[in-house]
């Protein structure tokens, strides 16, 4: 009787963990300026490029990292086990395979808003991107599906991941997965 109890005790807690983590993650914004009391200043030491060139170049880069590690994320702790059959009743390893798969949810979502923000900054990049604002906007509820078991949600990832990829492409920044470390997935 003690080891279901004991499984019950880690499954909660890491439940909450992943929780707090992505709620950590989702609604975290800092701002880069400093309140003078007049008007606000950039904080020192952030490096600003200076030409429209420089800044398309740089928007075009982040794109790219942000975009590469949502889609690593997504398909190494969502559409791998998605495939093999671990997000279905019964499955070994379902538990563990499902809170996986919300935190990477939470983190490509985090990873996708990110890399829209940077696509602004390119005005080809801006025009691939605007059919699927909508797409990736409609993520923001996929890690609670995740969470709950809907296999569909897994789906909804790749599709979505694959149409940035493909923009991206067209817009000239081939988009590659990295999978991103624990650290980077967790916040930590």
């Amino acid at each position: 009787m003690p080891v279901p109890i004991r499984r019950l005790v880690v499954t909660l807690t890491l439940c909450c963990a992943l929780v707090a983590g992505v709620t950590a993650c989702a609604g975290s914004t800092r701002s880069k300026s400093v309140d003078t009391g007049l008007a606000a200043a950039p904080v020192a030491g952030t490096p600003s490029p200076s030409t429209s060139a420089e800044k398309q170049k740089f928007a075009k880069t982040r794109f790219v990292a942000n975009a590469g590690l949502a889609a690593g994320a997504t398909y190494q702790w969502i559409v791998k086990p998605w495939k093999a059959g671990k997000f279905k009743k019964g499955a070994h390893g379902r538990t563990f395979a499902l809170i996986k798969a919300a935190a990477a949810g939470g983190f490509a979502y985090n990873r996708l808003k990110a890399a829209k923000r940077n696509a602004q900054g390119d005005p080809l990049l801006s025009k691939a991107l605007a059919p699927l604002s909508a797409g990736i906007d409609g993520l923001k509820d996929l890690p609670a599906k995740l969470r709950k078991g809907d296999g569909n949600a897994a789906g909804a990832f790749d599709d979505v991941i694959n149409k940035v990829k493909s923009a991206g492409q067209s817009a000239g920044a081939p988009v590659h997965n990295q999978v991103p470390s624990a650290g980077q997935l967790t916040g930590g």
